[in-house]
């Protein structure tokens, strides 16, 4: 919804540019783990999401009437990349490395699903989920659930574990959703 706004207005006015740059990263992040591990779902999956992200990042720049500030962000992604890539093939063992890379990817991940707790605390004060996305919620957790089923059939713990506390942030959005319906809204 947010490349739709940014096409239909051809503005970034009002949409934030780092969950754009962290979802690649995240998305970065777990295709190396795929390509480690040699598990086609992942590097599909992550391959097509970090594509998508990155003509997301583009679209954004383009439209950004501040390009500098987004092109320090990419080019500090970019530096992060390239730093952890060395990081892991050079400075780290190879019989040790999916574990690192699984561990580095699994906190990455969980920062992310925890990211939106702030907002949830703004929804309880405000008695409003107007800073909420119900098709994000709805997105994340079908998602979270569908990569925890995932890593449970591989018993991978580091595709289960982080993608858990997505399913439970979001049952506690939709629990925000069904407390504080859109309609009982108050102007501001």
């Amino acid at each position: 919804s947010d490349l739709r706004q940014i096409l239909a207005t051809k503005s970034v006015e009002n949409i934030q540019f780092l969950p754009f740059l962290t979802t690649d990263a995240n998305n970065l992040s777990w295709l190396g783990y795929g390509c480690l591990k040699g598990d086609g779902t992942l590097i599909t999956v992550n391959a097509i999401g970090a594509a998508l992200q990155t003509l997301y990042i583009l679209v954004y720049l383009y439209y950004s009437p501040a390009k500098r500030p987004v092109l320090l962000q990419v080019l500090l992604l970019l530096a992060v990349v390239v730093t952890g890539y060395g990081y892991f093939t050079i400075l780290v063992d190879t019989r040790t490395r999916l574990t690192h890379l699984g561990l580095f990817c699994s906190v990455f991940t969980i920062t992310m699903y925890l990211s939106p707790l702030a907002d949830l605390a703004k929804v309880v004060r405000s008695k409003s989920t107007r800073c909420l996305s119900f098709p994000l919620t709805v997105t994340t957790f079908v998602a979270s659930s569908s990569w925890t089923l995932y890593g449970l059939q591989l018993h991978d713990p580091y595709i289960t574990v982080p993608n858990m506390p997505g399913i439970v942030t979001s049952l506690v959005r939709f629990w925000l959703f069904q407390r504080y319906r859109p309609e009982q809204d108050k102007p501001y």
